[in-house]
């Protein structure tokens, strides 16, 4: 597999699109009138402690608090002087209310972002990144990646870590260390200590509550956290963008300076590499397969369904062998589907039903192996007899079309809206009950509806003026949403 990285730079929003063999796999973008919280630290003020959802509220400064569980304060808080205090977990179970309390200043990290209505996601288990490594200031902890498999090569990196770390820090060591020398390594790790101790120090000046530490724009980040071992080059349409890359990289990365190329052609970057055709696909419910079937992604307040069907995929051999061929080419899809649109939390897929344990086994193992390639963490359950698969993705942020749409104002995000019979019917009813003493009755509505009216539904309104016995005036109001309407008097 060759990885790409392409990035379209602008003065109001930076976007980031990762392709794997020319196929757009990931999608990002950041907007700077809406900036991203993941990753900032925050000095914060506890607003209110919640025992009975063993939670609390934080205020860090934003026009909403935020939330705070009792699993994220664990195994350090700060005490009311904003003091470290660590606490070892252990098997001791604490409550919130005996490790918080109103007022008291916390050093908190947003683990996720805003979502609709609930404010960002806390946590006091501080994290700061670089490309091989992540710091954990707070935890005397040493992690690798699953990603690297092979046992010797984890006991390398296991044991360069071990012998350079400073007492009661932890490092979790990235796919990306995979293959590299000690030297760099080491050099990266002295300089996240180095910026957690700048932390601490610019902490004793910020406001509180208010912001400690931002995490870098997506612009260094896509070197930072995308650049991997298949990637081969990151390309990018700004030249300021591209200068502050290559000063990143000789100061961080110097070995990927030569990886960052400036791309200057009149072909708008996102145009000439197919991103565009692509994001607005993903705005689609229904995604097409090459064989001829295709899936459908619908998404509710509780979780993601997805569908799968054969469309005019008929197959070579059999019945059995054509299901059992679009599912697995699904099983690809969908993996890809997920991590573009960024979709997370509960999904269900609902694949065609199989016969044979054998084919389910298989489509299965299609998904899970899809899946791994899958930055964000996923769980895939076994399969039910029904062809149901239930997996869970782990979610940071809004997905795609939260981000960039907003609920339609005419179905208030229901994805239909009333009939015009419908409506039509509801407005003979609400005459029916309605006691007007006026020599006239009055009408406002959509003049699409009006129009519906007096073209299809003259029979029926015929009926309801003879039961009325006073005559009816439209008034076309074309500000009207097309199901609201107004019935009004006129003397």
């Amino acid at each position: 597999m060759i990885a790409e990285l392409a990035l379209n730079v602008r003065p109001h929003e930076i976007r980031l699109a990762v392709l794997e063999d020319g196929q757009v796999v990931e999608y990002y973008i950041e907007r700077t009138l809406e900036p991203g919280l993941v990753g900032n630290i925050y000095r914060g003020r506890v607003l209110r402690v919640l025992p009975g959802m063993e939670a609390a509220f934080v205020d860090i400064g934003l026009d909403k608090a935020g939330f705070l569980y009792v699993s994220d304060v664990l195994p350090n808080v700060w005490d009311l002087n904003g003091e470290f205090t660590p606490l070892l977990s252990g098997k001791k179970e604490y409550r919130i209310e005996t490790l918080l309390q109103q007022g008291q200043e916390v050093l908190v990290q947003v683990a996720r972002e805003a979502i609709s209505t609930k404010g960002p996601r806390l946590t006091t288990r501080i994290t700061l990144p670089g490309h091989y490594l992540v710091l954990l200031p707070f935890f005397d902890y040493i992690g690798i990646s699953r990603r690297i498999e092979e046992d010797k090569e984890r006991e390398r990196l296991r044991e360069i870590v071990a012998s350079t770390k400073p007492e009661g820090v932890g490092f979790i060591i990235r796919t990306a260390s995979k293959g590299v020398e000690a030297e760099k390594i080491v050099h990266e790790m002295h300089q996240l200590i180095t910026l957690w101790q700048s932390i601490l120090e610019k902490k004793k000046n910020a406001p509180l509550p208010g912001l400690a530490y931002p995490e870098p724009d997506l612009t260094l980040r896509a070197l930072r956290d995308f650049f991997g071992h298949e990637t081969r080059r990151l390309i990018v349409d700004d030249r300021k963008a591209y200068e502050r890359l290559l000063g990143y990289a000789k100061t961080f990365l110097p070995h990927l300076q030569h990886a960052i190329e400036l791309y200057e052609e009149e072909e708008p970057l996102f145009e000439k590499m197919g991103v565009e055709k692509v994001i607005k696909q993903a705005m689609q419910p229904t995604v097409s397969l090459k064989s001829g079937g295709y899936i459908v992604i619908e998404k509710t307040e509780a979780l993601v369904v997805i569908d799968v069907n054969t469309g005019s995929f008929v197959g070579e051999n059999n019945l059995e062998e054509t299901i059992v061929q679009t599912n697995l080419e699904a099983a690809q899809e969908i993996a890809r589907q997920l991590r573009l649109r960024d979709l997370g939390g509960i999904i269900i897929i609902d694949f065609i039903d199989m016969q044979r344990e054998e084919d389910k086994e298989r489509v299965l193992v299609s998904l899970e192996e899809a899946l791994k390639r899958d930055r964000s963490k996923t769980k895939v359950c076994q399969m039910s007899e029904l062809g149901l698969v239930e997996m869970t993705r782990k979610r940071t942020r809004e997905d795609l079309v939260e981000y960039l749409c907003e609920p339609c104002p005419y179905c208030q995000g229901r994805g239909f809206v009333k009939s015009k019979r419908t409506i039509c019917y509801e407005i003979i009813r609400e005459l029916d009950k309605t006691h007007i003493i006026a020599r006239k009755i009055g009408i406002k509505a959509h003049p699409d509806l009006i129009q519906y009216i007096k073209e299809k539904e003259w029979k029926a309104w015929k009926l309801a003026l003879e039961r009325l016995k006073k005559p009816v005036e439209f008034i076309s109001v074309p500000q009207f949403h097309i199901e609201d309407y107004e019935i009004i008097e006129i003397w």
